[in-house]
């Protein structure tokens, strides 16, 4: 006699689940760092006053450091959406307050402004006699009334102007002059034309850029989590949008190129249309502020390697980023010729580059200033070939990281700006080490170069530190690995076993792989995917 057991009620379709626990600490976070960065704009402290920012700047990196701790809690389906929407609040907060620290975006909208007006950006500097028509039209930049006083304001020739250098001409390449016509033409569509626009136009490049960070992340199998250390970053919040420079438009070409660099998944370097795109992009880039060049090395990382024949394929690469850099220079070359250098020689030479006296760090081991460009030049090109032959192509951001830490390293420049880049690799290679180096590039810049040995040295060796403890621990895990496969092979190789026992071991396997291969757990990194 069988007896059937009553019909189970079928189960409610299953809701929205709620955030773990581990988010709403990330959140609350994030939403502080947001707070204290608009506090950071808006509490009046500019390069003129500093006293207010360094406390705020110093809450900033706290919260930064929390809200990314806690984030790698955060289960990896959420992680994506919570970098992408923080990065939009914290870009946000750039737009409280005009530039507190930098008038480079005033030059921006002046350069646009002349070239709208079909004029060369480097055929006159911007208080030449030639251009007073366009310097009335525009009282925003040359105001014409009050006492021309404030720390970004100007008096040169007798004209008053926002426009830092006004005796000189512009420095900046075509990319990004091409991008500063369209800020222009953006102001006059909106009706909105002024220092707004520029610091909206780095609202957009600062999420696009993180947005991109998690395109590459994904497509190498990465944690999504490392684009918040580019999103969440109080400098990006500062550099890229309150003082909108255009860095921000080359770390995100870099970014880009670096990324179509590899296959989708990594494994393989990728194919001739692909890496033939990377170089256009990789061109683009270095046509918007020159350093991004650098990141070509990384983007052929190992073409040299022992046992690898170096052919026509890898100089494709390279050859698409010179050509789309020398046909973006070419209608300004027409126009200006080699006007179109501008103000670079004059800037090298005003930061004692050309002489040896800029190199902060390698002047430190009491080398002749005389020969301190020759010994830059070594070590870098040290960095380059050692990239070159021993680097991972599946990995081009780590190579591209080497050579452009260890340039800026060389250089320490008075600009934190130009560590833009360094931010966007970190987040790419997720070595959160070289964070540092902004980090001293911010405290050279608020001391006025009263800072620019001992913070770029600390910078310097907190990167060794955390190479030497990346090495390590790879060493470490590898001797543990060699330790378990000697005891693997110490033990009997036929263990009589129950009937059954088997068949269920092998089923136990298979149901603990499939749990590992979870979508919800986080990616390993690479480093741990090689040991």
């Amino acid at each position: 006699m069988s007896v059937t057991s009553p019909a189970r009620p079928p189960r409610p379709a299953p809701g929205p689940t709620a955030p773990p626990a581990a988010t709403w600490p990330c959140v609350l976070a994030l939403a502080a760092l947001v707070a204290s960065l608009g506090g950071t704009f808006t509490s009046g402290g500019t390069l003129g006053h500093r006293d207010p920012l360094y406390g705020w700047y110093a809450a900033d990196v706290l919260l930064f450091v929390v809200a990314i701790v806690l984030l790698r809690r955060v289960p990896a389906r959420r992680s994506a959406a919570l970098v992408l929407l923080g990065s939009l609040a914290v870009a946000l907060t750039g737009l409280l307050a005009p530039p507190r620290t930098s008038d480079d975006a005033y030059r921006y909208l002046w350069d646009g402004q002349v070239q709208a007006a079909g004029i060369s950006p480097y055929a006159d500097a911007p208080t030449a006699p030639a251009l007073t028509a366009l310097r009335a039209r525009n009282p925003a930049l040359f105001p014409v009334t009050g006492s021309c006083t404030g720390w970004d304001l100007h008096r040169a020739d007798g004209i008053c102007t926002h426009i830092n250098r006004p005796t000189v001409h512009t420095i900046y390449p075509p990319v990004a002059e091409f991008w500063f016509l369209g800020l222009h033409a953006a102001g006059r569509i909106t009706g909105r034309p002024g220092i707004g626009i520029a610091q909206a136009g780095g609202v957009l490049l600062a999420v696009a850029t993180t947005g991109a960070l998690l395109l590459v992340l994904r497509r190498t199998r990465a944690p999504a989590h490392r684009a918040a250390l580019w999103g969440w970053c109080p400098a990006v919040a500062a550099w890229a949008v309150n003082d909108a420079h255009v860095d921000t438009l080359g770390a995100l070409l870099m970014v880009c190129g670096l990324g179509l660099a590899v296959l989708p998944g990594a494994g393989q370097p990728a194919g001739g249309r692909q890496r033939g795109t990377a170089g256009v992009l990789l061109g683009l880039a270095t046509g918007t502020k020159l350093i991004p060049a650098l990141a070509l090395p990384g983007a052929m990382s190992g073409c040299l390697a022992a046992g690898r024949r170096f052919g026509p394929r890898d100089l494709l690469l390279p050859a698409a980023a010179g050509l789309t850099f020398l046909l973006c220079y070419t209608p300004y070359v027409i126009a200006s010729g080699l006007g179109v250098l501008g103000f670079l020689p004059g800037y090298l030479q005003q930061q004692g580059y050309d002489q040896g006296t800029g190199f902060a760090l390698l002047a430190l081991l009491g080398i002749p200033a005389s020969l301190l460009p020759g010994a830059v030049a070594a070590v870098l090109l040290a960095a380059v070939l050692y990239v070159l032959r021993h680097g991972d192509p599946d990995t081009p951001w780590r190579g591209a990281l080497t050579v452009i830490g260890t340039a800026l390293l060389l250089a320490a420049p008075d600009y934190p700006w130009y560590s833009l880049l360094v931010v966007a690799l970190v987040a790419l290679d997720g070595r959160w080490e070289w964070l540092a180096l902004p980090a001293a590039g911010e405290a050279m810049y608020l001391s006025n170069a009263a800072l620019q040995q001992p913070a770029y040295a600390a910078a310097l060796y907190l990167v060794l530190a955390g190479a030497a403890v990346r090495g390590l621990g790879r060493a470490t895990r590898a001797g543990s690995m060699a330790v378990r496969i000697v005891r693997t092979s110490a033990l009997p190789h036929h263990v009589p076993s129950l009937p059954g026992t088997a068949d269920h071991g092998s089923q136990e396997t298979e149901r603990r792989g499939g749990e590992e291969d979870c979508g919800d757990q986080q990616p390993v990194s690479e480093e741990g995917a090689r040991s």
